[in-house]
């Protein structure tokens, strides 16, 4: 696997970014086991699984890049290699990747560790890769260019403070970070994105582990308070979603496909209809079928016979043919055939083979992991 992206190129396309703080690094975290995305994660990278047809962390990137960032960063672990072959050296995204190996997940502040040597001296942007942004964080990360604090993270209020890692406010700026409060003083959620300076460095280096055996990045954080650094918070005014269970997906899913912009490359014939908006990609075919935006459906795909109602992604080379499919995400080279009852919020994996079910009534709801094979009885 590449470990490292040249250090000429990388200055190239540094040189050519004409937006952001060119010295500003980013660094995105992808290598947790996503045990709550399983069984997609028996075969793929948390970060892979695709939002309308897009794997999760090309958003990221996408992203980092639009705030002029084009030297980052990807800690990997065991799935290191589909990413790096999924991503590639950054080109086609406007950017130099360094894919820096991580030996276990031991926590964000050891992902941040391991990332030393990457990282130098420079600020950076610190991304989990799945995390989920709608509208990007280019302003935030401007704000955290010009206003000199070691560190900048981003809150969002949530209905289960206890749940996540909440900060405590005074002028907009952060007194304390409790991690997982039995008694939350707010229901502002450390959400997976933040800005740090080198002294970052410093305090991980001192961390000890927490008891789940984990270098926290809410203890490396409080550390910065407690050294009395500066550290700046923003409430997002935007969606943000941590993907890292079915449903999170399905939902971001329903987000990306509700502001998309129409477009046709594929082939519809004259028996079916298509109610906007609806993206159909280069080589898809849709013959006598009902399609019901918001909905994409991928490259080379069939759609044959079927209703595609709205909310759904039906990815590249896919074979849907006599059946209803609503809110659900279907990925690369499924076939799903000859169904009598509707598929709905589902989200069924790669190469996955489901057929059959006369007369079996209601509507399904269905997880299926890659290389699935499913035949339902008639009657």
């Amino acid at each position: 696997m590449t470990t490292t992206a040249t250090v000429t190129k990388r200055a190239e396309r540094q040189a050519g970014s004409t937006q952001g703080d060119p010295s500003l690094k980013g660094l995105i975290l992808s290598g947790g086991k996503g045990s709550r995305l399983r069984p997609f994660t028996y075969t793929n990278a948390k970060q892979l699984v695709p939002i309308a047809n897009k794997p999760v962390i090309f958003y990221t990137i996408e992203q980092l890049v639009e705030t002029g960032i084009t030297d980052i960063g990807i800690v990997v672990g065991d799935t290191g290699e589909q990413v790096a072959a999924a991503v590639g050296d950054g080109s086609r995204f406007g950017a130099t990747i360094s894919f820096i190996q991580q030996d276990a997940p031991l926590g964000i502040a050891h992902g941040v560790a391991t990332a030393r040597t990457f990282l130098g001296d420079s600020r950076f942007v610190l991304y989990l890769g799945d995390n989920f942004v709608m509208g990007g964080i280019k302003s935030y990360v401007e704000k955290f260019t010009a206003n000199g604090s070691s560190s900048q993270i981003l809150l969002h209020p949530v209905p289960n403070p206890e749940a996540f890692g909440i900060a405590e406010l005074s002028d907009g700026r952060v007194t304390r970070i409790v991690e997982k409060p039995r008694e939350p003083q707010s229901n502002l959620a450390v959400v997976g994105i933040y800005m740090f300076d080198s002294a970052i460095h410093d305090v991980i280096t001192g961390l000890r582990p927490s008891w789940r055996g984990e270098l926290e990045i809410t203890d490396a954080i409080q550390g910065l308070i407690d050294r009395e650094m500066r550290v700046d918070a923003d409430v997002m005014d935007r969606y943000w979603i941590d993907t890292g269970k079915m449903d999170d997906m399905l939902n971001a899913n329903r987000m990306v496909l509700s502001i998309i912009e129409p477009r046709r490359d594929g082939l519809v014939d004259e028996k079916s209809r298509v109610y906007e908006p609806v993206i159909i990609e280069a080589g898809a075919r849709i013959e006598d079928s009902v399609l019901r935006g918001p909905i994409v459906i991928g490259r080379d795909a069939e759609i044959i016979g079927s209703y595609v109602g709205p909310n759904t992604s039906i990815d590249a080379r896919c074979r849907i043919k006599g059946c209803r499919i609503e809110d659900s995400i279907v990925m690369e080279d499924s076939r799903i055939e000859d169904l009598h009852w509707p598929v709905v919020k589902s989200m069924i994996g790669r190469f996955v083979e489901l057929q059959g079910g006369h007369n079996a009534g209601g509507s399904y709801s269905l997880t299926l992991g890659d290389h699935s094979r499913i035949e339902m009885p008639d009657g």
